[in-house]
């Protein structure tokens, strides 16, 4: 808990935040689209127009890279490389981070409740990110799943455990992996899976699990081209990843998965990629809202109805004016999102019009093993090795960036 305040604002740990009476901008969430246009609006007014913000945990988390998992498992507890200290990702003059959980949003009384302690705001980005989507299916809860840090930890150690504990099963038996949900996330799980060197990890008389990827009835890896989704297909073939597609999972009991249609498949290792949805505190907000109780936003990416407030990530869903189809909720897309709510604080401060948000994919790259992945940037297809070096060059590139208390770029 905090023990200090000034006219509303939250006083940090640091000693070197001076305190102001001027009502923040607060910003909820540190990830990607919270960390981005907290730095981006210090940036903008210099520093004079105190920024709060607020996340429940000390540290910045590199989502993009929770699925690799032999690496979380071979460091154990040390996740340096994932987990960043927020004090040294914001780094700018007038950010003030907040550690606490966000309980309300009153947009009428443009007040937030923190932890217990009420909050005023002059102007608001929501970028509380998103939770796993179960979409009503029994069991699902207790599976595995690696959209947060703590999740992809657990995940980590309990292969870890049943690859140290694989030479002793029966002649011929192996440890079943089930990753159901056919997008990248789903994909470069299972891949990863797969492909890392457990018998390095654990020992030599450890077996290679064998890893079958649930793709339901979407599409598999929709959103890409069909020429880079047979070089996923093929690729994972190659890392011996049974893809089983057009079969949604509609049960989870004890080790045992039902399909649809009647189909069982037994797992010691099942793990829940198949989409998200927004927090319940989101999905409560009486205003308007899409999918998965996203937030539906103006062009602005304002709330409608309250134009100090604007929703920023994996928290919104928007469409793409030119194409008519829905922004993707990527770290890239959610950047992109940042940098334009925090023009639209800044201009808002100064009574002038504000900028409408307009997406440009610069790629996308999904991995498929440890040194594997298939993607197209810009107009390029690129697979295998050079498109795997190419997504480790920008994940290592924003790590560091963010490590020097500039965001994303």
């Amino acid at each position: 808990m905090v023990s200090a305040r000034a006219q509303g604002f939250f006083l940090s740990r640091s000693p070197a935040v001076v305190a102001t009476s001027e009502t923040p901008v607060v910003v909820l969430g540190a990830g990607y689209a919270g960390v981005k246009l907290a730095n981006e609006l210090s940036r903008k007014t210099d520093g004079h127009v105190p920024i709060l913000l607020v996340d429940r945990h000390p540290v910045h988390v590199v989502r993009t890279e929770l699925y690799e998992l032999g690496q979380l498992a071979e460091k154990g507890s040390d996740v340096r490389k994932w987990a960043i200290p927020i004090q040294r990702v914001i780094g700018r003059r007038g950010v003030v981070y907040r550690e606490g959980t966000v309980e309300a949003i009153d947009l009428d009384r443009s007040v937030v409740t923190v932890s217990g302690e009420q909050q005023p705001y002059s102007g608001l980005g929501v970028c509380l990110g998103n939770v796993p989507a179960y979409y009503g299916v029994a069991g699902a809860e207790s599976l595995y799943q690696v959209y947060r840090l703590s999740g992809a930890m657990r995940l980590a150690h309990a292969l870890h455990r049943a690859e140290a504990d694989s030479s002793a099963l029966p002649a011929g038996e192996r440890v079943r992996v089930v990753v159901v949900g056919g997008g990248s996330t789903g994909t470069e799980v299972a891949a990863e899976i797969a492909t890392t060197d457990w018998r390095r990890l654990v020992g030599s008389s450890s077996r290679p699990p064998s890893v079958t990827l649930v793709c339901g009835a979407l599409p598999f890896l929709s959103g890409l081209s069909g020429g880079l989704v047979e070089h996923a297909r093929r690729l994972l073939h190659d890392a011996g990843v049974v893809v089983d597609e057009g079969r949604n999972v509609t049960g989870v009991q004890g080790s045992e998965m039902t399909l649809a249609g009647g189909g069982r498949l037994r797992f010691d290792i099942g793990v829940w990629a198949a989409g998200v949805e927004a927090p319940p505190l989101i999905r409560a907000l009486p205003v308007p809202h899409g999918h998965g109780g996203r937030l539906a936003v103006e062009p602005t990416l304002q709330l409608p109805g309250h134009p100090s407030v604007f929703g920023v990530g994996d928290v919104i869903e928007m469409k793409d004016p030119r194409s008519g189809a829905l922004i993707p909720q990527t770290a890239q897309a959610a950047v992109a999102e940042a940098r334009v709510a925090a023009e639209n604080l800044w201009r808002l401060r100064g009574g002038r019009s504000l900028l409408p948000f307009e997406f440009h994919q610069r790629g996308m790259i999904v991995s498929l093993g440890r040194t594997k992945a298939a993607g197209r940037v810009a107009r390029v297809t690129i697979w295998g090795s050079p498109a795997a070096l190419l997504k480790s060059l920008v994940e290592a590139e924003y790590r560091a960036t963010a490590q020097s208390g500039r965001g994303a770029s």
